[in-house]
């Protein structure tokens, strides 16, 4: 296999083997460095800093490009959790919503605390083929958290589509090394402190298909002042909502969102096609090790994310070897982002254990 050395230059020095960006990515050194002036501003300015909006602004933009959708089609926000809330409270009573078998809680249980809602589930591998007549919503990670499996995008959202379903799709695990279609989906939410590497506290949340283009846009029982056509008149009383997706908007981590606006410069700069190769050939190097080794990770071919049974054991181990690395499901996750590198893939791999014979 072809070497690979990380991405991103100086603006990754990690103390650590860090293989857990399924967990939370590293923040540049350029993010680092504009949330401590942020922290120096808010000395003098106060903790929305002397502009509150532009740094939320321009990480609208950025994440828009990213996804490939205009940025008045996209909303800030806090959490998937506030967001799937949005979307649950959306639905009529009575609404269908069809989730994958042990998605991640934040997408799914906002669906299950309202009872008037049918919440029914089926293998992520057989979601586009249980969407039937009276499914009113398909919600499903693009990439599975547990185990790094990834969903056919095409086969669902045709499948949706052939029965007038809406489609809620959690980019989380995938936005920012993973080519997405953000536009083929009517709700696309991304949490952004793992693999776009910004501050916790930074979440997306961009509308594709027919809504607002022709189709209404739903309620927004969330908005404050800051989802106002003019922010400035909005303090007071009700609401004049943006009329783009703004009108989605929270109240935003003013910090978050000042590291956010360089992370996300760094991975349009380094490109996602580019992040793509580097953490899935990555991966299939280690797959490749473990095979070598007799040991069978999940299947998820293609995925930045591979899981392995029978290796929870190990987890201390390498936590004391300076290998930062996670447990889920009774699986050993790791997980490749562009900061790591072929010598990342062969610490852990030795650290597992020699090859057979070795």
């Amino acid at each position: 296999m072809q070497r690979r050395a990380p991405l991103g230059g100086a603006e990754f020095a990690p103390e650590t083997t860090f293989l857990n960006s399924a967990s939370s990515g590293l923040l540049p050194a350029r993010s680092a460095a504009a949330l401590r002036a942020a922290l120096d501003e808010s000395a003098s300015y106060g903790t929305m800093g002397r502009d509150y909006f532009g740094a939320a602004t321009a990480s609208r933009a950025a994440f828009a490009r990213l996804v490939g959708v205009p940025a008045e089609r996209v909303a800030v926000g806090s959490s998937v959790a506030v967001q799937s809330g949005f979307v649950a409270g959306s639905l009529p009573a009575g609404a269908e919503v069809l989730v994958p078998e042990g998605d991640f809680s934040s997408l799914v249980n906002p669906f299950a605390a309202r009872p008037d809602l049918t919440l029914r589930t089926a293998p992520l591998e057989a979601l586009a083929d249980a969407v039937r007549p009276g499914t009113a919503l398909v919600a499903f990670s693009a990439v599975q958290s547990v185990d790094g499996r990834i969903a056919d995008l095409a086969a669902i959202r045709d499948a949706a589509r052939a029965h007038g379903a809406r489609t809620y799709l959690d980019a989380t695990q995938a936005a920012g090394w993973l080519p997405l279609p953000a536009a083929d989906f009517d709700f696309v939410v991304a949490g952004a402190f793992k693999w776009l590497l910004c501050p916790r506290g930074t979440t997306f949340m961009a509308f594709g298909g027919e809504l607002g283009a022709g189709t209404p846009w739903p309620a927004a029982p969330h908005a404050g002042w800051v989802a106002g056509e003019d922010p400035g008149a909005s303090n007071y009383g009700p609401i004049h909502p943006a009329a783009t997706a703004r009108r989605f908007d929270e109240p935003h981590a003013h910090y978050s969102y000042v590291g956010a606006e360089r992370s996300l410069a760094l991975i349009e700069e380094l490109g996602v096609d580019t992040v793509h190769a580097h953490n899935t050939a990555l991966a299939a190097h280690y797959r490749a090790g473990l095979a070598e080794r007799g040991l069978a990770p999940v299947p998820a071919p293609g995925s930045a994310i591979v899981s392995t049974p029978g290796l929870t054991d190990a987890e201390q181990r390498l936590t004391e070897a300076g290998v930062r690395i996670a447990v889920r499901g009774g699986l050993l996750r790791a997980s490749f982002h562009l900061y790591n590198s072929t010598d990342d893939v062969e610490r852990l791999l030795s650290l597992l254990g020699p090859r057979p014979g070795r």
